[in-house]
């Protein structure tokens, strides 16, 4: 059993001058983290916080869309977040229901790209029921082929009514075309055809679960007012007799991309046009200067104070709003800049100020003093998302889900520190090219 502890100071206060001068850099994280691998390979972290009696209990399993390999096999990921709800022979379904109603739990989940997360809002007294009942349906998940059917019903009604709407229509479309191998490809809910192909494959969902929700690709995450030894022997005694078998799947890497890709997105609703400027960009790296200089560009020259916002949000008033963001995934994925426009005359105007911009951010250095005020607002947007259990354990998650822990924090916000002008120039230079994108149009009916 492998067994170590991150201490993490609050950045910025009295501590950090000490820490400077002894060699070592301030840390951002301001709560001690807990970290701890079972035998089974199941990673735990416990992050212990003053919170008045509350707690958050998330399990991220590390799989995703991205997991899904096989041909004619998508949308399984997101199935089973519904399915993990329907109980086990220990806990059916209502059961499980009844005693989360009667402790008065809030519990969620969500599925992503590379990652489905389960969480719940509890207060202390309750974690050792609550980790009986989760422990018990992530190793003992049950459920009979009917209801299987149904539920597979049930997901192909919210994939059509997702489908409704035009800022998904456009993502389904532009993650189609970006990546014509990589499973990124598909969205977390799947391929249509896939969808709605469900129901007929009871078998396979079962292997599905038995290959992903494994100990080794599952990571428990339990912020709040908790002690971490008594903790940690509740986990053991729940947790520990859960097998391995984790599969990994065989994902084909996406081919270099080499010029320019376009696409018309037709919607049958009404909308104004929405664009997206899909970048082709690395796999998330806490210590690639270059990569999270990415971040900083999409505030720098995208977000709310950039002089673009400024142009074409409040003085010319030709779109509703533009910001571009740049994907966490485990796997080379994409930056979006996003726009919707008010008048379809405008489009092209729009794209050609976007890529004015990029040239001026290619070309031009940034004003060093507008970077560190960039990347100190970083710092502070941060630290001040995490002041209540459930706000810590989601702002770790997406780290967590991708890099398996928490480290990557404290690596990310000392790279960020690192960051030059010319860091910022070179990341515009190398990824945000127009042989890298791939630009989307979603256009609605007349």
């Amino acid at each position: 059993m492998r067994r170590f502890t991150l201490s993490l100071l609050l950045f910025g206060l009295v501590v950090a001058p000490a820490l400077a001068q002894n060699g070592e850099r301030p840390k951002i994280f301001p709560y001690e983290a807990h970290v701890e691998v079972l035998d089974n390979g199941l990673t735990v972290i416990l992050v212990p916080m003053s919170s008045g009696g509350l707690v958050a209990y998330w399990t991220i399993v590390r799989t995703g869309a991205r997991d899904e390999w096989e041909p004619n096999r998508t949308g399984f990921a997101h199935f089973f977040e519904h399915m993990m709800f329907r109980g086990t022979e220990r806990f059916p379904a209502e059961v499980y229901n009844a005693k989360i109603t009667e402790i008065g739990a809030d519990a969620n989940a969500f599925t992503s790209d590379d990652l489905t997360a389960y969480h719940l809002s509890i207060t202390k007294d309750d974690l050792a029921t609550v980790m009986e009942l989760e422990s018990d349906r992530f190793k003992n998940l049950s459920y009979p082929e009917d209801l299987f059917r149904t539920e597979a019903g049930a997901v192909y009604g919210e994939y059509r009514k997702n489908r409704m709407n035009p800022f998904f229509a456009l993502f389904e479309a532009v993650q189609a075309a970006a990546f014509t191998t990589h499973t990124y490809g598909h969205t977390a809910m799947g391929y249509e055809e896939d969808i709605k192909a469900m129901p007929g494959l009871y078998d396979y969902s079962r292997t599905f679960f038995e290959r992903y929700y494994r100990p080794e690709n599952v990571v428990l995450l339990i912020v709040g007012d908790l002690e971490v030894g008594s903790t940690m022997e509740l986990v053991r005694r729940h947790y520990g007799d859960w097998q391995k078998g984790y599969v990994p799947p065989q994902i084909t890497p996406e081919p270099e991309q080499t010029e320019e890709r376009r696409i018309e997105v037709p919607y049958p609703g009404r909308s104004l046009p929405i664009v997206t400027l899909a970048y082709k960009v690395p796999a998330f790296d806490a210590k690639d200067r270059t990569y999270l200089a990415l971040d900083l560009i999409a505030d720098l020259y995208f977000g709310t104070t950039s002089e673009l916002y400024k142009k074409l949000v409040l003085d010319e008033q030709v779109v509703e709003f533009i910001f571009a963001n740049r994907n966490v995934n485990r796997d080379p994925g994409l930056m979006n800049v996003t726009s919707r426009i008010k008048d379809p005359a405008k489009v092209d105007y729009v794209i050609s100020e976007i890529d004015r911009t990029l040239a001026e951010a290619q070309n031009q250095p940034i004003d060093a003093a507008r970077l560190a005020d960039v990347k100190s607002n970083f710092k502070y947007s941060f630290l001040m998302s995490l002041d209540t259990p459930s706000s810590v354990a989601g702002s770790l998650a997406r780290i967590v889900a991708v890099s398996g822990g928490i480290a990557a924090v404290e690596d990310m916000f000392a790279t960020y520190d690192a960051i030059t002008p010319e860091d910022v120039q070179r990341a515009a230079r190398t990824y945000l090219t127009p042989n890298r994108r791939t630009v989307a149009i979603l256009r609605g009916a007349q």
